[in-house]
């Protein structure tokens, strides 16, 4: 079967080695011209980490990223307000990992290339449209070398071209602009001492616009050196009728300079990120509101294409690399395209949806507005009783993650292209998946 797949960053590409896993011919279509490392830092949770775990990714994850210890919520005096284990240390199988998304971007495209050959992935294309056929679907694209249009034959067609994504317009054509909160993220990466105990990822402050955090995202060099530290700033500004231009504004040195010296936290020097930050971006923060549908026939939605949420969680990311191993599995149990698709919907379209929703009810991030409400730490129990629920709506809890059957399939499906024969990429350990997770419908 052919896979075409509408984007290459990291949902997609998790996409391509998903289906190639699983026997199928996935090819992909990007539109910028080339793919670099560029970004700032992101969080993967152990649930997306088991994931790409069992394509084989453990060791070049691991080579790349910081597995933090612990979650630090703080007021905006730097007081402790709640703090919670993260990945090992919280009894999962499998790490969470804070990574420069450049880098895992990347890392991801060389597995494409290596596994699927160097012409798997191709730059420099931007989706115009589609038509579905009887028997397949054609996706038209403008070649930006030479502004001719292209065509591509697939079975099926995958968008994954984020939160303004091409294929989502031709599925939804009257959804109109996504939804902003009215917050800006200023974001960067900088040099900085370790905070705390250096394997914290820690959020001061309390409702979205009043909010810093900072996480890091390498290793030092040397014992007790800097490390790269991931940092946010959110700030809110008047809100206007419509979103704001997504051009990623650079923030200027002054700029920031100014709106973190309004922070005075005793475990940071407030005046770095200002000042040791190459580059400082500004981002709104968007969502979109949930799909009724993500399937129509052959085509289909994945990552931020099919559910762009607020980063309350952590769990954008995390949740694209479970659909893109949930989409393989599908397209493995069922052999009509249409109906694997109609699973794939059924399977994650509600739980995901359900936890856009509950990021813009501030997700487990509640606790430390709440706290900023309460004038200190909530109440024993109250604090966790947030996290708890979230993590339950997430399917991510540490008995969720660790007990429930793999979505990997265990033979691939047989490849034309070798006389029908397997694929030779080899699968994973973890017990076969005959039925959806407890809480989800098939």
């Amino acid at each position: 079967m052919r896979v075409g797949i509408v984007g290459g960053g990291i949902a997609g590409l998790t996409c391509a080695l998903s289906l190639h896993a699983a026997g199928f011919r996935p090819w992909v279509r990007e539109a910028a011209r080339t793919i670099e490392a560029v970004g700032v830092g992101i969080n993967l949770l152990p649930h997306a980490v088991r994931e790409l775990s069992e394509l084989g990714l453990a060791d070049e994850l691991a080579a790349i990223a910081v597995p933090p210890r612990r979650l630090s919520y703080h007021d905006r005096a730097g007081e402790p307000v709640w703090e919670e284990p993260l990945g090992l240390a919280a009894g999962y199988r499998w790490p969470q990992y804070s990574v420069h998304r450049g880098r895992l971007h990347l890392m991801l495209l060389a597995a494409v290339r290596e596994r699927l050959g160097p012409d798997a992935v191709r730059t420099g294309l931007p989706f115009q449209r589609f038509e579905q056929t009887g028997g397949g679907v054609r996706a038209h694209f403008l070649d930006r070398t030479g502004g001719a249009p292209t065509m591509e034959d697939a079975d099926v067609l995958v968008g994954a071209d984020g939160i303004d994504s091409a294929v989502r317009a031709r599925l939804h054509p009257h959804e109109g602009v996504p939804r902003w909160n009215g917050v800006h993220m200023w974001r960067g990466v900088a040099r900085h001492p370790h905070i705390l105990d250096g394997r914290s990822i820690v959020v001061a402050g309390g409702t979205p616009g009043a909010k810093f955090v900072a996480y890091p995202i390498e290793d030092p060099a040397t014992e007790g050196g800097e490390t790269l530290l991931n940092w946010v700033l959110e700030v809110r500004h008047e809100r206007p009728a419509d979103p704001p231009p997504r051009t990623h504004r650079r923030v200027t040195t002054a700029e920031a300079r100014a709106a973190l010296a309004r922070w005075d936290l005793p475990w940071i020097d407030s005046a770095w990120p200002a000042e040791r930050s190459s580059t400082i971006l500004e981002y709104p923060m968007l969502d979109r509101d949930p799909l009724p549908r993500w399937s129509f026939g052959r085509v289909t939605l994945l990552g931020d294409a099919a559910h762009p949420m607020f980063p309350m969680g952590m769990n954008g990311g995390s949740q694209s690399v479970v659909d893109a191993r949930v989409l393989a599995w599908c397209l493995a149990r069922d052999h009509d395209p249409v109906t694997a698709l109609d699973r794939y919907d059924h399977l994650r379209r509600p739980a995901v949806n359900a936890i856009v929703l509950a990021n813009r009810d501030l997700g487990p991030e509640a606790i430390i507005a709440r706290a900023a409400e309460h004038g200190g730490p909530l109440p024993a129990g109250r604090a966790e009783r947030i996290a708890t629920r979230y993590k339950r709506l997430a399917q991510a809890t540490v008995a969720q993650v660790n007990t429930h059957p793999s979505w990997t399939v265990p033979r691939p499906a047989p490849d034309p292209t070798r006389g029908g024969a397997p694929d030779p990429s080899p699968t994973h350990a973890g017990a076969e998946r005959t039925t959806p997770p407890p809480g989800t419908t098939a």
